[in-house]
């Protein structure tokens, strides 16, 4: 089938679904903005039941890992991500929604070779070149001081 590009425009643009950018937006800017305040709600919590701001900090990221993973293994969390986009992504939830997501996926292949061998394909590479950027600005910042 032979087409110019106007016509392969004009085929695009009929069958292409209308921009929804601001409505993505606004539910990445509400859903992200609800999960640091649900941070912000559990570090006073953690605060006001006697624990320190630094130790309070702690808490509150395990706090939001676990109920990360907690509703990415009840398949609440996904849901929630297809609407709010980078407003899950963004947060520490994101990162423990993505190594929690594999792992339910593979469950059925097992414990050993499905669950705990695929878990950490879409983190992994984050750890590694996380890790090894902070190695590499580590020796950068002590050879600046030396």
């Amino acid at each position: 089938m032979d087409m110019t590009n106007e016509e392969f425009e004009k085929l695009v643009k009929q069958y292409a679904k209308p921009s929804t950018v601001k409505k993505n937006l606004c539910w990445a800017f509400c859903v992200g903005g609800g999960i640091c305040a649900l941070g912000q709600g559990l570090s006073l919590l953690y605060q006001r039941l006697g624990s320190s701001q630094e130790d309070a900090g702690t808490w509150v990221t395990i706090t939001l890992i676990f109920l990360s993973a907690l509703l990415t293994g009840l398949n609440v969390y996904d849901d929630l991500a297809k609407r709010a986009g980078a407003g899950t992504l963004i947060p520490v939830t994101g990162f423990a929604n993505s190594i929690v997501s594999p792992a339910m996926e593979f469950k059925t292949e097992g414990f050993i070779s499905g669950m705990a061998a695929k878990m950490f394909t879409i983190a992994g590479p984050v750890l590694v070149f996380g890790i090894g950027s902070s190695v590499v600005y580590g020796l950068i910042l002590c050879l600046m001081r030396a």
